[in-house]
Formats: C-alpha cells, structure tokens, sequence
C-alpha cells in the first residue's frame, strides 16, 4: 500500500476512493480499522471512520488507530479526507486531528484544501464557496450537526488548531507546481503548520498534488487527490491498469436520511416515476412505523422500478424534531431504523442498495457488517458504484452530491455488466 487515507465519514471516504480509482490507481475502503493486513494488489487503502460530528478527543483517538494500520502497511504518503463543505464547528474535529496526524508523523507543512470544483467548491482567499456562493449562505448554515456561519477557511482552522494557519493564494496556484512549492516552503518557514491552499479548477488540484509528492500529511476533500496517483505513477509504483467492473442483477432500493437541497430536490425527481415513502420522525418514535413495515413496503415493490424510502425534510422541520427529541437522539433514531430496514432488505435478496446521506450511510455500513468496498465506476462527481459482498453492490452518496435523476442513474450503474 503506497497512500493511506482516514475518512471522517462513509460517503466522504468513497468519494476519495472514488477521485483516486478515475487516476488510476487501485483503492479499497474499510469500514473503521481493519483487524487484519491489506491485501497485496491495493494501492490505496481508505479507512472509513465516522468521526465527523463526535467528540474532538474521540476523533483524534479513532484517527492515530487508523493513521498506526495504515504506517504498518507500509504507506509513503497520508491523507486526512474531510467534506468539502469542512463540515464542523468552533469546537469541531478536522483542526484537532490534522494536529495530532501532523504530530505523529512529525510533517511540518500540512496542505489545507477542501475545494472540489466539479461538485462547485471552490477556495479563493481562503474562503469555501458552494456555486460561487459563500459557504455560510449557501444552506450549510442551516446544517442540523455542524452549522457553518462562516466562510473564511483560515479563520474556521484557527478556533479548532494549536497551530499557526497559512495561506497559498490564486496567483501562487495558478503558476503551477513549482510555486506553490515555494509558497509552502515559505509559509512553514514563517511558522505556519497547516496551509490554506486556494482553489478554483480541477487543473490548480492536479498542481498542487504534484507540489504535495514530498509531503508526509495532505488534508482537505477528495479534490486535491486528483494530482496524488501521478506522483506514484510518474514513480513506475503503479501501472494505472484496473480491473473491470461488473455489477448485479435483481431488486435495487433506496434509503435517503440527508437533509440537504440537493438529496429532497433528488427525492422530488424520483417520486414522478417511482414509489417514494416519507419516514416521519413522530411515527417512528412512536412505533407507527417499523424497520419490517418500512422494508415489507419496500419490498413489494422492488422490481421493474427502485422505491425509495426517505426522512430528508426542510431546516425548520428538522429543527423542530431535534427540539422535540434532541439533536443527538433524532440522529440515532434515524440512523438505527434505516440500518435495521437495510438488514432486512438485504436479507430478503435485494442485491443492489442507494443509501443517500454521510451518517445514514455509515449505520447502513455498520449495521450490514461491511468490512471492505471495492471501488467501481463513478456515478456521478464524487460518487463510486461499490461492491460490498460477492452478491451486493452499493452506492453511498453524500447529501450535496449527485444530479438531479441520481437514484434512477446509480440503479442502473449498479446493474452495469451484470449476469442474468
């Protein structure tokens, strides 16, 4: 294994997985620390962790237990893959755990670079914007676990980091390789640890992975991995050839637990010709509705379409339900009724499975027992077709992600090269 990754979360790691399998380069993700060694043949080994919205010092304990099976597969380089929306808060985890990485591989120059510009982030100045649009008033102000109010990257860092934060801006990055180069150096000269990078188009992320080939620790969203495989390759450490996907046959079902604007306008779409079920808080905590009455619902409809049972809703309403329940028991509500609902569902012989949200994702992971995904074709910007299990194929997609028709065209990638 030549690159070593740690997740914050399931659907931000796939699509790390995702950017470095479309370089070339053989990727496998787990779920949390594995308990056995790598296989030989992977490249890239992405552990998988639901660190995001947890406590700073869990993170951080979860994160060098990653970082210590990665160091003992032999890795060169490390990467810490967090949103590219930085998801978190004044107290949140992404400073904290850059930290203690940094520390314990001892890398005095970390890269700082969330952006991924075919899904619309982008850094300029240091700030994140989403569309041409500051982060902070974007919709991820309104996001229920990690509100974001502010779109300066460099000053977000700076409540989370014991260390000085610096800044490579545009005109550096858009010089190419050499000089933002030359921009690190003099950053970590002035005392700067972690390093806002900017960022506008895919061609700055390819530059500033080929400035990245002597750094120990790079951060940031999967954007930035774009340039990583090059440096392996132009190395002769790895051939770029992969093997062909080939996907299955037979029932597909949707689960979506994400809140954002992009997965209800998804929702919307689907619902014109497929069946859609709305899972309500209150009837869930009530027991009017079960995991086996969702999955039975499900079930019987699964076939010529893809059903799809949802609990996506409006910022007021979730806002009203985590009043009722509190934030971290509304999650948890969520997350325990769609993992039992994926049991079933794959029990009962569904074979391919659309789980749209980061924390849905990581209980259906959990809750099924998924140890490793292998990565396939993308569906769409920052979303892989995986195999989880010799007679499943999954896809996890990150609530922001995915085009509008994404549900009907990840059933039917899911089914590529399938046996009748």
């Amino acid at each position: 294994m030549l690159l070593g990754c740690i997740g914050d979360d399931f659907t931000g790691s796939s699509d790390l997985a995702n950017t470095l399998t479309k370089q070339g380069m053989l990727a496998v993700q787990y779920t949390g620390v594995p308990g056995e060694p790598a296989a030989a043949n992977v490249e890239a080994g992405i552990v998988a962790l639901k660190t995001r919205s947890i406590d700073a010092k869990d993170a951080v304990v979860q994160s060098l237990a990653a970082l210590q099976w990665l160091k003992a597969q032999g890795c060169r380089q490390f990467f810490f893959k967090y949103c590219s929306t930085f998801d978190s808060t004044h107290a949140g985890n992404i400073g904290p755990v850059a930290d203690a990485l940094a520390d314990a591989l001892e890398a005095d120059c970390v890269i700082v670079c969330p952006a991924f510009p075919a899904t619309g982030r982008t850094v300029y100045q240091g700030n994140l914007f989403v569309n041409d649009v500051p982060l902070n008033q974007s919709g991820m102000q309104n996001h229920p676990l990690t509100p974001m109010t502010d779109a300066d990257i460099r000053r977000w860092l700076s409540h989370q980091s014991n260390y000085q934060v610096g800044h490579v801006p545009i005109d550096k990055v858009l010089a190419g390789s050499t000089s933002i180069q030359h921009a690190l150096d003099q950053n970590c000269s002035n005392g700067k640890r972690l390093i806002v990078v900017d960022a506008i188009r895919d061609e700055d992320l390819i530059a500033i992975g080929e400035a990245a080939a002597v750094r120990k620790l790079i951060t940031g969203g999967s954007g930035i991995a774009l340039g990583l495989p090059g440096n392996f390759m132009r190395g002769g450490l790895i051939s770029g050839k992969l093997p062909q996907w080939q996907g299955e046959a037979g029932k597909c079902v949707a689960l979506a637990g994400s809140c954002s604007g992009a997965t209800r306008n998804q929702i919307e779409v689907h619902a014109k010709s497929n069946p859609v079920l709305e899972v309500r808080s209150d009837d869930v905590a009530e027991g009017n509705l079960t995991p086996q009455q969702a999955a039975a619902w499900l079930l019987r409809r699964a076939g010529s379409e893809v059903p799809l049972a949802y609990s996506s809703a409006e910022p007021e309403v979730v806002a009203a339900v985590q009043k009722k329940l509190g934030r971290e028991e509304a999650a948890k509500l969520f997350e325990e009724f769609f993992a039992s609902v994926a049991r079933i569902l794959v029990d009962a012989g569904v074979r391919r499975l659309l789980i749209a949200g980061g924390e849905t994702s990581g209980a259906v992971v959990e809750g099924l027992g998924l140890s490793s995904l292998e990565i396939g074709p993308e569906i769409d910007p920052g979303v892989p077709a995986m195999r989880a299990r010799p007679d499943l194929v999954i896809a996890l997609k990150s609530g922001n992600f995915g085009a509008r028709d994404y549900f009907a065209k990840a059933a039917s990638v899911l089914g590529m090269g399938a046996v009748q």
